[in-house]
């Protein structure tokens, strides 16, 4: 589930002012105009859109060090309120909380994220146990998290963007995915261990891999294909001697990881200006509309005739709808908290959180339904997420090289 969580690009608000001064360099400020809207939740991620913040890069001569600029508020660099042209004279802001202890925010953040998918995921499992309609619960996941949208766009936190015919254009195939995608996983999660639909779901990055391969054209290092390996070998090991097993659970997560790679593909194409949280909320709302129809065609009959029913007679009205409306809530918070957390950190360290996450899941998962899973089945395990951490690792340290590559 998806994943690629959701913040604003940053905006430099002030000029910066340099005391003391220093030695004649370069000073280049660099913008990300536009983003791909990508997958960070559940593929590894996920959820969506990454919003690059403008950086300053400071190119000194080997004499000098580069020194951190901090923005100064206008009254201390105008002259006609009292200020100086001088920059001894300029008055540095006050700095926040959130400034000064970077670290400790970014920590809370990789807490929340954790916490909240592991709360999510038993609170899911938990429903199918009573209630094994995971075509319905999948809508109520999205619905959930669309009247949230909405609110915080009614109080303004934040500000709806407008979109227009040809970002909606674009956005339908991501928001198709993603829905097939997220109902899949479900179908999964409700036929299944949890902890089998997450091992399933580490294949993810070999789908990606392949459709870079074949089908955008992308030439995948061979050190990538060889790290994919024990993911491979790992998932079989794990579905041969699974308890659970059934074909419905593991075909419904191998669909969910192609939906999920399509997903990625059409968010390449999909570039937009607009901020992640609006891009997010768009894509639910479309997403919604997608997994509506076939929730009424494949389980309307029968919730109509005793789904409801046998639910409530199980654990009560109360409990019912409290279940669903915090199930959905807590896919909505994960999600969002999963894209926060990535602007804050290196690619490198987000694809560590992000195998440590399903970790996590995983491990809290058996132990808190009891699950019996064997030797094989754990080995198996150890070995996919194993792979999973190398290919993340080595694909992170490409991509960082790259981006030093065009930068010098």
């Amino acid at each position: 589930m998806e994943s690629r969580l959701l913040s604003r690009a940053s905006v430099i608000t002030g000029l910066p002012q340099l005391r003391p001064k220093l030695s004649p360099g370069i000073v280049n400020v660099s913008f990300a105009s536009a983003k791909p809207i990508g997958a960070v939740g559940e593929g590894g991620n996920l959820i969506w859109g990454r919003q690059l913040r403008p950086s300053l890069l400071l190119e000194c001569s080997s004499v000098s060090k580069p020194e951190v600029l901090k923005p100064v508020s206008a009254a201390a660099s105008s002259p006609a309120e009292g200020g100086s042209d001088s920059a001894g004279d300029g008055k540095i802001a006050p700095v926040g909380f959130f400034e000064k202890y970077p670290a400790l925010v970014t920590g809370f953040f990789f807490f929340m994220w954790y916490f909240l998918n592991v709360i999510f995921n038993i609170l899911n499992k938990k429903i199918y146990n009573y209630f094994p309609y995971p075509y319905f619960v999948s809508v109520i996941h999205l619905f959930v998290g669309v009247v949230y949208c909405l609110v915080s766009w009614a109080v303004g936190l934040p500000k709806r963007a407008p979109i227009d015919s040809n970002l909606l254009k674009l956005l339908i195939p991501v928001a198709v995915c993603h829905g097939l995608g997220h109902v899949t996983s479900n179908v999964s999660f409700a036929a299944v261990a949890v902890s089998f639909t997450h091992t399933i779901k580490a294949l993810e990055p070999f789908f990606n891999a392949a459709a870079s391969q074949f089908i955008l054209g992308q030439s995948i290092p061979i050190t990538l294909w060889l790290s994919l390996a024990p993911v491979v070998i790992g998932v079989s090991m794990a579905s041969l001697t699974e308890l659970s097993f059934n074909w419905t659970g593991f075909i419904s997560a191998m669909i969910s990881n192609i939906s999920f790679t399509y997903r990625s593909i059409y968010s390449k194409k999909a570039m937009t200006d607009m901020d992640s949280t609006n891009v997010y909320a768009y894509i639910s709302i479309i997403a919604l509309f997608v997994c509506i129809p076939p929730a009424l065609i494949f389980e309307g009959p029968q919730l109509l005739k005793h789904g409801f029913n046998d639910a409530i007679a199980k654990v009560g009205m109360t409990k019912f709808i409290s279940d669903l409306f915090w199930v959905g809530m807590f896919y909505h918070l994960y999600n969002q908290l999963a894209t926060n957390t990535l602007e804050r950190v290196a690619p490198l360290t987000h694809a560590v959180g992000n195998v440590l996450k399903r970790v996590f899941v995983i491990g809290f998962s058996i132990i808190v339904f009891g699950n019996k899973i064997s030797t094989q089945t754990g080995i198996g395990t150890v070995i996919a997420i194993a792979g999973v951490a190398a290919y993340s690792f080595i694909k992170a340290k490409m991509e960082e090289e790259k981006r030093q590559m065009k930068a010098a």
